[in-house]
């Protein structure tokens, strides 16, 4: 496994390393040691351990987020899509960051089994860019309705450059989330 900081040093790239021979392929989609080994290398802070697996499945164009949790809740996320594609992002909302209000993006598919660390104090969103795309990820912290919030996905100050689909389907809550410069933040 190979773990690559992005332009957000704590949003880690990660490369699964694959083992591939004519019947078919293998790889470690999670490991522990050797996760926690990585993000050690690179200075960065070990996660508080898993505690919940999540799994959607989207037609193109869904687009879901930005999505993230307040304390004592948070999240942090390990995100792979499984089968299609998803362009994926992550927004750093910590205000004690250098990088506050920045975000990172990555296309997830597959193919390239890459995944993506997406630490607490990060909004989080996607859309799928082909149909029956399948998204799973590991989280920190169990889901809590009373600590959730979200991020509207087309906030200007933001400027996420989500990839052009002819039609975007987006839920009535994602639409109605807050712009940026509202939210409740780290």
């Amino acid at each position: 496994m190979k773990l690559i900081q992005t332009k957000i040093p704590d949003v880690v790239l990660i490369e699964p390393t694959v083992f591939e021979d004519e019947r078919g392929w293998f790889m470690e989609s999670f490991n522990e040691q050797r996760f926690y080994q990585e993000l050690t290398r690179l200075g960065l802070p070990i996660p508080r351990p898993f505690v919940q697996d999540n799994h959607s499945c989207s037609k193109k164009g869904v687009l879901r987020g930005l999505h993230y949790q307040l304390p004592p809740h948070a999240q942090g996320k390990l995100v792979r899509v499984t089968q299609g594609a998803a362009f994926d992002v992550a927004v750093d909302i910590r205000t004690d960051s250098a990088t506050f209000g920045q975000w990172v993006s990555a296309e997830l598919n597959s193919k390239n089994k890459h995944m993506l660390w997406i630490p607490e104090g990060f909004a989080h969103g996607f859309v799928a860019l082909e149909d029956n795309t399948q998204f799973q990820y590991k989280t920190t912290d169990f889901y809590d309705k009373e600590c959730e919030r979200a991020i509207k996905w087309n906030d200007v100050e933001l400027a996420i450059n989500w990839p052009v689909i002819e039609e975007l389907l987006v839920s009535e809550k994602d639409s109605a989330a807050e712009s940026f410069s509202t939210i409740d933040v780290f």
